[in-house]
């Protein structure tokens, strides 16, 4: 029977104590640590040499969503009632607002070092030292809203104008290109600064500190903000119905992305799982 993932603005009092609970417990097994270490290694850019999955790349979606199934395994083993809350960044956009409350993920960090002082994270409560990232930092740093250089969470419309896209993705199949819903949703845009930022890209760029690079998935926040991304995907299945994964099949020798992404039925590094596979899950969970 499918299990059902909630907005977190919806979670009760008990069930965002369990959601941390198991959390840090997955944290002091150092079972997280191995997941941060996952993100890092697959978190490949259009300029690097060899097989992209994770990012700027048609696999973004289907690799996060295995991500995020591990991830809710592992949860679901330490207390079975427990699945991934999502955060609507469209409608939840201030920094007090759900999940920045003391029961859940805490607030932004302070002024001189970002470093997070408030809810269960906060290294000062002894529960959360940074072992795995890409500064010496062990502590949690956010920025919410970068009050020094303002960045705007995306809005309705921004989101809109990703699902109203009918092509999954379209060549060269990279962080350039315009069109495509995968891009548009994932949120390379063209120019300089933050007006390139679009979707879930500007909301990592909102957040700041560590969710700024490939240790990202040290803020818990990382799940609830691809688990509102993973639901895009299966909005945008819904509205444009017969859709599939592109590209079908993998580009050929002469194409400058050949070995370099993955198509359809080939599998998804480091899991012996297809983006084909991938597209509908509805038997393992639903969103309400």
């Amino acid at each position: 029977m499918a299990y059902v993932r909630k907005d977190a603005g919806t979670l009760t009092r008990a069930a965002k104590r369990r959601f941390v609970k198991a959390l840090l417990e997955l944290k002091r097994r150092g079972e997280y640590d191995e997941f941060v270490r996952m993100h890092i290694a697959h978190f490949s850019a259009d300029g690097e040499h060899g097989l992209r999955t994770a990012h700027m790349a048609p696999s973004f979606l289907p690799w996060h969503r295995q991500f995020l199934l591990e991830l809710e395994r592992a949860l679901r083993r330490v207390d079975p009632s427990v699945t991934l809350p999502y955060w609507d960044w469209t409608r939840d956009r201030t920094t007090t607002s759900v999940p920045w409350t003391a029961d859940l993920l805490g607030g932004t960090g302070r002024r001189s070092d970002h470093q997070v002082m408030t809810g269960p994270f906060a290294y000062r409560e002894g529960n959360w030292t940074i072992k795995v990232g890409v500064t010496d930092e062990k502590f949690l740093t956010r920025d919410l809203g970068s009050p020094r250089a303002p960045v705007d969470l995306p809005t309705k419309r921004e989101l809109e104008w990703a699902l109203k896209e009918p092509a999954y993705d379209v060549a060269p199949w990279d962080s350039t290109v315009t069109r495509g819903f995968r891009n548009r949703l994932e949120g390379w845009g063209t120019g300089r600064g933050r007006t390139s930022w679009r979707n879930h890209n500007r909301v990592h760029r909102w957040v700041g500190g560590a969710m700024l690079g490939a240790a990202s998935v040290n803020d818990p926040v990382f799940w609830l903000h691809h688990a509102f991304v993973d639901l895009q995907w299966y909005r945008w299945q819904r509205r444009h119905r017969g859709a599939r994964y592109l590209p079908a099949t993998p580009p050929g020798p002469n194409d400058e992305q050949h070995g370099r992404i993955v198509a359809r039925h080939q599998k998804l590094p480091p899991w012996d799982v297809s983006p084909d596979e991938l597209e509908d899950v509805g038997r393992i969970y639903r969103y309400a």
